[in-house]
C-alpha cells in the first residue's frame, strides 16, 4: 500500500484537506488523533507526562489540559522535547498497527510536525498543504480565539514553510475557495491511485 504523508504547518489546512481525501474513500490516520488517544486517562504515557511536566497539566476531571500543556512546552524548547520524546515512539507503534490493518490501494498518515520529526521512514511520498503566513496566522487566531502573538510563538516554534516544501513530492495550495481545493483533490487521488497500482 502506498503510504502518503500529509504535513503542513498550522493553520495551513490540512484537517479541510485530509476531510476531502476522506470523502475519496481513503483511510486517514492522523498522528494528532492518535496522540490523544495515548493521553487518555489511565494511559502509560499520560502518568509520563504528569510526572515530566506536574499535576498541573491535568484539568479537574485528570484528563490533560492540552491547552495548558501546549502554552508551556511552545514557551520552553526542553520541554517540548521531553514532551515528544514521550509520545513519538509511541505515535510511530501506534501508526505501523493502524497501517497494517489496512487494504486500501493507499492511505494518508496525517503527520502536521513531519519535518520536525523526522517520520519519514513511516512514509512513501510527502504531501504539504501550504498556506501564506498571514493566512495561517489568521486562521490559528480564529480557531483557537488567541492573540497574534500567542499564534505567532506556535508558528515560530515549527518548520519554516521552506523546510516544509523542501521535503514535498506534491503540494495543496490553500489560499483559494472550497473549489480550488476539490479540484487539487482530485488530481492528487488519481495520481496516488495510479501510483499505488503501478507499485
Amino acid at each position: 500500500m502506498l503510504i502518503v504523508g500529509l504535513t503542513g504547518g498550522i493553520g495551513s489546512g490540512k484537517t479541510t484537506v485530509s476531510d476531502r481525501f476522506a470523502h475519496c474513500n481513503v483511510p486517514i490516520i492522523d498522528t494528532d488523533l492518535l496522540a490523544r488517544e495515548l493521553v487518555e486517562p489511565g494511559q502509560p504515557a499520560l502518568a509520563e507526562i504528569t510526572t515530566a511536566f506536574g499535576s498541573d497539566c491535568l484539568d479537574e476531571a485528570g484528563r490533560l489540559d492540552r491547552t495548558r500543556l501546549r502554552e508551556r512546552v511552545f514557551a520552553d524548547a526542553e520541554g517540548r522535547k521531553r514532551l515528544e520524546a514521550i509520545l513519538h515512539p509511541r505515535i510511530r507503534i501506534l501508526a505501523r498497527q493502524r497501517i497494517a490493518n489496512l487494504t486500501s490501494p493507499y492511505c494518508l498518515l496525517v503527520i502536521p510536525l513531519l519535518a520536525e520529526t523526522g517520520m519519514t521512514d513511516l512514509i512513501d511520498r510527502v504531501l504539504v498543504v501550504d498556506a501564506p503566513e498571514a493566512e495561517q496566522l489568521r486562521r490559528v487566531m480564529v480557531r483557537d480565539r488567541s492573540g497574534e502573538e500567542q499564534a505567532r510563538r506556535i508558528l515560530t516554534a515549527q518548520a519554516s514553510r521552506e523546510q516544509r516544501l523542501a521535503l514535498a513530492n506534491e503540494v495543496v495550495e490553500n489560499s483559494g475557495d472550497f473549489a480550488d481545493l476539490d479540484r487539487q483533490v482530485a488530481a492528487l487521488h488519481q495520481r496516488y491511485l495510479a501510483l499505488a497500482h503501478a507499485r
